[in-house]
């Protein structure tokens, strides 16, 4: 069985993120493997280890993102490949998605695995939106995968419930960090990560073209969540109390 993990690079939500004349301001420095993606590449591992195969991980970013190939390769990732994009700027979910389904056209592969959303965004779209443009079957927010040899078995949270559904190969799960709890890299395994292959990728190298793949959407702006008002406190007795509730119910609150 070989698994295609897609990891994202993601700024560190435990550093200080405030926001500034509406622009998002986090420290840049402390750059992190996103964990939804972190626990695809955790149940990846899971599923080969008990079945046999491999695990590949693959990641558009800047040169730097490099450091997060090698976490997920020191967890145990066979493999990575690196599509280099300097600037993502102005890209946003189906740009990634475009790009991913180009590169899979050149893999070989039984199923991928992405991470139901991205810490910095949580816009959640991308990993759906590569199962359309690739056209696999898939299952999101899965918070459970098990493998009878022939296909995959997810058990995925849904608005009313969970559900239980089967994909044949190949196929798209994306993934939950409420699925497992990722494994901290050995100091065998971080040893390890130094000498596995990273393949560096270009847009060129896709047929891409970076000017092609500007996003449909942006981001006009970021304001902080408004306070909420401060309560009322009531006191009187038991039937005042109930009229005046019920006065604003139906004259302020309009609920009744």
């Amino acid at each position: 069985m070989t698994i295609l993990v897609c990891i994202k690079q993601v700024p560190d939500v435990s550093a200080p993120i405030s926001i500034r004349n509406g622009q998002l301001s986090t420290d840049t420095d402390r750059m992190v493997l996103n964990a939804y993606d972190a626990s695809g590449v955790e149940e990846a591992l899971v599923l080969t280890e008990a079945h046999g195969g491999q695990v590949d991980v693959v990641l558009i970013g800047p040169d730097k993102a490099k450091e997060t190939i090698r976490k997920a390769l020191a967890m145990g990732a066979e493999q990575g490949f690196h599509i280099v994009v300097e600037d993502a700027a102005g890209m946003d979910s189906e740009s990634f998605a475009s790009i991913l389904a180009a590169f899979l056209k050149t893999r070989t592969y039984d199923a991928v695995f992405t991470g139901k959303q991205s810490q910095d965004s949580d816009a959640g779209l991308a990993g759906t939106m590569l199962a359309a443009k690739a056209g696999l079957p898939y299952a999101a927010n899965a918070v459970g995968i098990t493998s009878d040899g022939g296909g995959l078995m997810v058990k995925r949270q849904g608005d009313a419930g969970q559900e239980m559904i089967r994909l044949g190969f190949p196929c798209l799960v994306t993934c939950s960090n409420d699925m497992n709890n990722p494994r901290i890299p050995s100091l065998k395994g971080i040893m390890a990560s130094k000498k596995k292959n990273v393949e560096s990728i270009a847009l060129a190298d896709l047929s891409l073209d970076a000017a092609a793949l500007a996003g449909k959407t942006r981001v006009t702006g970021y304001a902080n969540v408004p306070a909420r008002p401060a309560g009322r406190k009531f006191e009187a007795d038991p039937a005042d109390l109930a009229k005046q509730v019920v006065g604003l119910l139906l004259n302020e609150a309009k609920v009744i």
